[in-house]
């Protein structure tokens, strides 16, 4: 097939898409595909057409790659594309219409609330340990942990350094103590299957930016070593909530897991309708486990795309 592969963009995450699209092209040429690389910018439009590519994979993450706005242009060019659609896209992206979608269906997430940055240096949003993220990053652009042990004051001083310099707005949640927990899904024939429960245990900190991209700054347990009632609970939320959403082709869900209140202190945290295809990435990572390679992963997306669109 021609192969178009979207990625970089101008998103915070533009370096994470570069890493995912350089591998992901060289995947679709090891399969035989006739790619071409498209660095996006506004122009975008115009490269598509003119490369005339039979399917588009979409390896941008965060805006507007992730968010909906990508998805709606290539449904207007009418090219098939990899991963969620337009409106499945819009809704993921955003932490708190994930939640309405999600809460009412009985998927467990933590309550939080919509704080605008400005009020953050009067009082605090909720009682500390809390955590301040935007309502619609991914790769944990822009969150900050507010504990009491914080050097960002009480209330949080103007001087301080996190999100709230960023994003007018945020989403406030209380932290959940414990694990850090991921679950890759892939669409089958039969359904979207869960692959495994990965454990993220970052050598410092939390699983952040840095965590998350840097080889070495988080040891990766796949599958995790924890309970088996957990485990069935995590795949089974995975799948529902990757189904609730409409997503396609791959999502990947996740987890914090209070161990000291059992299967109740297990959250889903995001929906990621766009995940990493990077070298460090945790959805080819999991098929890796299931016995699927990185180039067998990326025909599979490709196909589904194809597929899709018939």
């Amino acid at each position: 097939m021609k192969v178009a592969v979207l990625m970089g963009g101008w998103s915070a995450e533009r370096d994470v898409s570069l890493s995912s699209g350089a591998g992901i092209a060289a995947a679709c040429r090891t399969l035989g595909h006739d790619v071409t690389e498209i660095d996006m910018g506004r122009d975008v439009a115009q490269r598509l057409a003119a490369a005339a590519p039979d399917v588009v994979f979409n390896a941008l993450h965060g805006t507007p790659g992730e968010d909906g706005s990508v998805q709606g242009l290539l449904d207007i060019l009418g090219l098939p594309y990899t991963h969620s659609g337009c409106t499945t896209s819009a809704i993921a992206i955003d932490k708190e219409l994930t939640k309405a979608i999600l809460v009412p269906a009985g998927i467990r997430m933590p309550q939080g609330v919509l704080v605008s940055s400005a009020s953050l240096f009067a009082a605090d949003p909720l009682p500390r340990p809390y955590v301040l993220k935007p309502v619609n990053e991914g790769s944990s652009v822009g969150v900050a942990i507010v504990t009491d042990a914080s050097n960002f004051g009480n209330p949080i001083a103007a001087a301080a350094r996190g999100p709230w310099q960023e994003f007018p707005t945020l989403l406030a949640e209380p932290f959940i103590a414990g694990h850090e927990l991921t679950v890759a899904v892939i669409d089958e024939a039969n359904g979207p299957r869960a692959l495994a429960v990965t454990e993220l245990k970052p050598s410092s900190g939390f699983y952040d930016y840095a965590a998350k991209y840097t080889d070495g700054l988080t040891l990766h347990i796949c599958p995790a070593e924890i309970p088996a009632d957990i485990e069935a609970a995590a795949l089974a939320m995975a799948v529902k909530a990757h189904t609730l959403l409409g997503c396609r082709g791959t999502s990947r869900a996740d987890f914090r897991w209070d161990d000291a209140q059992g299967e109740a202190g297990l959250f889903l945290l995001e929906v990621n309708t766009q995940p990493g295809m990077t070298p460090l990435s945790l959805v080819p990572e999991q098929a890796r486990a299931c016995g699927i390679s990185y180039e067998a992963l990326v025909q599979r997306l490709l196909d589904a795309a194809v597929a899709g669109a018939c």
